[in-house]
């Protein structure tokens, strides 16, 4: 049974049965890659247990790391907004089960339904904004200099 946090929750329980019949579990052992940036964006997923670290390529260094996600959360949201490329790559922290989903079915649904389609977005759009907060804060935290990032 899924429980009714994130995406699941900002949803009806018709329009979260439907999504369901889209998906399918998966598993991610411990650090394999299971996207890169600027790759694809075909698939999504909602983390049912374990970590997942979201990264982004730095010119000359690792990979820096800008967030971890954990059960309940939504795993990439590129898939919705054209040209369906990765912006962050991911890792699996820990061991990762899933429920993925087929990009391309999900938006064919979201078109033909368009509360479904309105609750899907504004969620995406909300995880989007915390997202870009947390790349925002995470790169001042690793780049800039010492005391740069403090509000005077």
């Amino acid at each position: 049974m899924v429980a009714r946090a994130g995406v699941f929750g900002a949803m009806t329980k018709e329009h979260r049965d439907q999504l369901m019949s889209l998906a399918r579990e998966v598993s991610f052992a411990t650090g394999e890659r299971i996207f890169h940036e600027g790759g694809t964006a075909d698939h999504f997923w909602i983390i049912h247990t374990g970590t997942v670290a979201l990264d982004l390529q730095v010119p000359g260094q690792r990979a820096a790391v800008i967030e971890t996600l954990g059960s309940g959360r939504l795993l990439g949201w590129s898939w919705l907004v054209p040209p369906h490329v990765w912006h962050l790559g991911a890792e699996a922290s820990s061991p990762v089960r899933a429920y993925e989903f087929d990009a391309a079915a999900v938006r064919e649904m979201c078109a033909k339904d368009p509360v479904l389609d309105h609750e899907v977005c504004t969620y995406v759009a909300g995880v989007l904004a915390r997202r870009l907060r947390s790349t925002r804060g995470r790169l001042l935290d690793l780049y800039a200099p010492h005391g740069a990032g403090e509000v005077p």
